[in-house]
Parts: C-alpha cells; sequence; structure tokens
C-alpha cells in the first residue's frame, strides 16, 4: 500500500548521526522520517564503549581525522563541538567521566545516550520506522521514492546515515558506497580501520604472548600513538596498535618503541650500575616478565652485561626504540571499530553534507570519507555531521 508524500526528509539509518540529524531536522520543523532495517536504533552506539559509550572527545578536531581531503570535516567540527554534546547531556542529567586522553564515557550506560537522542527525536515529531531495509531509491521530479517493507515513501531531501560496512555481525552493509555509486559519487576505497593487526613469518613466535600488554610507542607511517599495545593469539592489538592500523597499509612495517620512558644510552648506563645484570633482567625492570624474555631471546645478547661490547648494547637500545613488525593483514571489517574511506567529500558540500550533483541527497556519519581517531573522536564526527546536515534541511 502506498502511502502519500508526508515527509520533508526521509533519514535512512538511525544511528548516530542519522539520529542527531533528525532531532535537529525535526525541531526545526521538518516532517522527518527516520528508517533502520534493525529491529533497534543505536545498536552501535550500544556496544561502544564496553557499553558505557565513548561518546566524545574533549580534543577533538581536524588533525584526528583521516580523509582524502584532510580540511572538510574542520567546518562541521567547529560549529558542532564536543562542548556543545557535553551540554546537551548535562542537560539530561546523564553522568559521565573522562577516563584518559580526553575521552569521556557515561558513568551508567550507553542506553542513556540511545534515550537521549531518541527523546530528542520525540520532541521533533520524528517518524521512526525499524525492522524494513530500504528497496531501491527512485529519483525524479525533485523527489526521492523507496519502499520500506510495505511502504512506499517519498520526500524531497534524502539522507545517508547507514555507516560502513565494520562489525558486519550488527547489520552493517555498504549501503552508503552503493547509494553514491548509483547517484554518480566517488567512493575511496573502504578499508578496516581501528583494527588489530595480524603477524605471520618471523613474527608468529609474538602470538605466544597473547594476552601481554605494555604501554608503548607504536609508529605507521608518520604517525605516532603512545598507548598500551596487547600481543594476541593473532597478532597485536590494544589502543597504541589499533590508532596506529588506520595509517597502516599493506606491505608497511609498524615500529614500536618498547620503552619510551628510557634515554639513551640507558642500557650502557645499565652496565656501569649492574655488571652481572644480563639483557633479560634489565629488560624486566620495564617490561612485563614474558615479553621481557622473548625480546631479550630475540636480541640474542646472552651473559652478563659487562662481558657485552657497548656497540652491541648501543644497538640493541636502538632495535628496542623501533622494533619493526610486518603485519600479513589486519583482522578484518568483523573486528573493525570504524571503517576508513567512503564517499569523497570532493562530491559533497562541507558545510550541508549534500551531494553536488544531486540536490537534496545528503550523507554523513561513517559511511563518509572522514574517520576519526580511537576514543570518542568518530561519535563526534557523527554529531556535527548530523547537526551541520539537519540544520540544512
Amino acid at each position: 500500500m502506498k502511502s502519500p508524500a508526508t515527509h520533508d526528509v526521509i533519514i535512512l539509518g538511525a544511528g548516530a548521526a542519522g539520529m542527531m540529524a533528525a532531532a535537529v531536522a525535526g525541531r526545526n520543523g521538518r516532517r522527518v522520517l527516520l528508517a533502520d532495517h534493525a529491529d533497534a536504533p543505536g545498536k552501535k552506539i550500544l556496544i561502544s564503549g564496553g557499553g558505557r559509550c565513548n561518546f566524545t572527545n574533549l580534543r577533538a578536531g581536524p588533525d584526528n581525522y583521516l580523509s582524502a581531503n584532510p580540511h572538510f570535516a574542520r567546518s562541521a567540527l567547529a560549529r558542532y563541538s564536543p562542548a556543545d554534546f557535553i551540554e546537551l547531556v548535562d542537560r539530561y542529567g546523564i553522568a559521565w567521566h573522562e577516563k584518559t586522553l580526553g575521552q569521556l564515557f557515561c558513568d551508567g550506560s550507553a542506553k542513556q545516550i540511545v534515550a537521549m537522542l531518541l527523546d530528542q527525536c520525540t520532541q521533533g515529531g520524528v517518524e521512526l520506522s525499524l525492522g524494513h531495509g530500504a528497496g531501491e531509491i527512485a529519483h525524479a521530479d525533485g523527489r526521492f521514492s523507496l519502499t520500506l517493507g510495505p511502504r512506499t515513501v517519498s520526500a524531497p531531501k534524502l539522507v545517508i546515515a547507514t555507516g560502513g560496512p565494520s562489525i558486519p555481525q550488527m547489520g552493517a552493509t555498504g549501503f552508503a558506497y552503493d547509494v553514491a555509486r548509483r547517484f554518480g559519487l566517488k567512493v575511496v576505497e573502504p578499508r578496516p580501520a581501528l583494527v588489530p593487526l595480524t603477524l605471520g613469518g618471523e613474527d608468529v613466535l609474538f602470538r605466544d604472548l597473547s594476552g601481554v600488554a605494555t604501554e608503548v610507542v607504536a609508529s605507521a607511517g608518520r604517525a605516532r600513538f603512545r598507548e598500551a599495545a596487547l600481543f594476541t593469539h593473532r597478532g597485536l592489538s590494544g589502543p597504541a596498535i589499533l590508532q596506529a592500523s588506520s595509517y597502516w597499509r599493506s606491505g608497511e612495517a609498524v615500529a614500536i618503541d618498547f620503552l619510551p620512558d628510557r634515554d639513551t644510552g640507558w642500557l650502557l648506563a645499565e652496565k656501569r650500575a649492574r655488571p652481572r645484570a644480563t639483557v633479560r633482567s634489565a629488560l624486566g625492570s620495564a617490561l612485563p616478565d614474558r615479553l621481557a624474555e622473548t625480546l631479550a631471546e630475540r636480541l640474542a645478547l646472552t651473559g652478563n652485561l659487562a662481558d657485552l661490547p657497548d656497540k652491541a648494547l648501543a644497538a640493541a637500545e636502538t632495535r628496542l626504540g623501533e622494533w619493526t613488525f610486518h603485519p600479513n593483514g589486519t583482522e578484518g571489517f568483523a573486528k573493525a571499530e570504524v571503517t576508513i574511506g567512503g564517499v569523497a567529500t570532493d562530491g559533497l558540500s562541507q558545510k550541508t553534507m549534500e551531494a553536488r550533483n544531486v540536490p537534496g541527497l545528503h550523507f554523513i556519519g561513517e559511511g563518509v570519507d572522514v574517520t576519526g581517531w580511537l576514543g570518542g573522536y568518530n561519535f563526534q564526527w557523527a554529531w556535527a555531521s548530523g547537526v551541520a546536515c539537519g540544520e540544512a534541511l
């Protein structure tokens, strides 16, 4: 049964960006239909931050995002800042705390963020349609039409907020890219981001350290991140590695400084202070035992420090400060927190998120080629891009 064209805006995707855009447009008097193929809104929000939702980062700014156009996100982020979202959270009495490095989490549950966004949508009179995937989109006479289960709906404005293909077990797909290509927009190659790296070859023995974590500086390309690294049964993970993974490309190396707090010459100083110590025991004073043992074995420096040449110890220091791994891949979209790449920004307005060649068609959130660091940055992009679009509808 066909329904009359009673909507000003159809938003596909009831995640962070979609709900934010719907709430803003609804409060501005637009008749909004917010649709999602899932049976409940905000599913990725609910699992984020261990169920407490790392909803923004105090440090969020354009430099914390990857894109073919690094300036694209600047306008939206400037117009809707972390302080703006915090003000909304505070208005709802949601208690929160800063965990580390500017990362903000709910004291209670991510359900509070979803409930807040739904309430904002209710205030704007947003109609919610759940459990029906969108059929093929038609565009004629300035209107977009599509089916949602048994309904056919249409509106002059269509917003694609369906995200990227990361975490497919929650229903994530490349739908946004299909729509973009259908309407002549380019798509930057999507790949997993904020994702564990897998090891093979000579590095495979490090898998035996599964469960061992330590603070490091991890580098990929020109990017450097100081946080914890975690060895897994498949390779490398932990915040430092997830951050570096967004900058890593197949065939490239990842370098790890295992002792970022040690000054140059520390091993030689250890030799003078404790000549009977071994490289293994010297490392054990700063690193987990199993890791210290493995690194010492790989360095192949046996015996007391007093018996080892200064040149060999200096070389060991250098290697420990830039230990090179050659990942053979990632754990893929199934374990990726977000997707890097997406709808090319050169086809979108940075102020409204509207497609330049298709008036009324907007793309927001993770589906766009804007990818944030780990730690609340991607939620801030969802809020900011959602507000920029919602205000323009």
